[in-house]
């Protein structure tokens, strides 16, 4: 599903990122991303979704190598993958129902598909009946349930998050990531940038860990054990 093969991510400022890293995602895995904050969780969660593209060596997700993918269809790319991001990122002014659309919208789906698919993604984050709510009239674990409800609502194989458990108690916590665990049960790859262990321990799942200018952890049996990251 995702391969990185001496990736290097060097912005504009100068600043290397992400240096020689080499690791493999397979299909249908839960993996966590982890370490301090600035270490390079969030380069690597962009240059997976094409949000940027690397430097140097190759990134291939789904069978697509990023670099070569012309810009035209970089939209078509993102749509079968899933994001969702830590402040949820969502519409203020318009209701839950229209926040879970945008995706469908945009990749000009059938008002009857539409009207489907939003019910069943609500559904599956425990948000049915509450459609036509505004996202200030949510809870906040509410809150982040919409916003993995319109991550999933186009049956994405792949769902990344960036620190989505961040602004949540334990408890509200640990429900967001049971969520994650339901969708990878049922066939989808999914990523979680995150920096609380606790979450990470609890789940026992895959860990890359990001730390001192390295990769940690089972990258891949055929693959180095360490990866410079910056």
């Amino acid at each position: 599903m995702i391969i990185f093969d001496r990736v290097s991510k060097r912005y504009p400022n100068g600043r290397e990122a992400l240096t020689n890293a080499t690791f493999e995602i397979h299909t249908g895995e839960m993996v966590f991303l982890t370490g301090r904050s600035g270490a390079g969780k969030s380069t690597v969660l962009k240059l997976i979704a094409l949000l940027e593209r690397p430097t140097r060596g190759t990134v291939v997700v789904g069978g697509k190598n990023t670099s070569t993918l012309r810009a035209r269809h970089v939209p078509a790319f993102r749509r079968h993958i899933g994001v969702v991001f830590q402040d949820h990122k969502l519409l203020a002014d318009r209701p839950v129902f229209d926040n879970v659309a945008l995706p469908l919208i945009v990749a000009s789906t059938s008002f009857k598909d539409v009207d489907k698919r939003v019910r069943a993604a609500l559904d599956q984050v425990g948000l049915l009946g509450k459609e036509r709510m505004l996202p200030m009239e949510l809870s906040v674990g509410e809150q982040q349930r919409v916003g993995i409800a319109r991550a999933v609502v186009s049956k994405p194989p792949l769902l990344i998050a960036d620190e989505p458990t961040g602004n949540l108690d334990p408890d509200l916590a640990l429900e967001i990531m049971r969520l994650f665990r339901r969708f990878q049960d049922v066939g989808v790859t999914v990523v979680v940038a995150t920096h609380d262990v606790h979450i990470v321990r609890e789940f026992g799942q895959r860990e890359l860990i990001i730390e001192n200018g390295q990769i940690h952890g089972n990258l891949n049996d055929s693959l180095p054990s360490v990866i410079a990251v910056r």
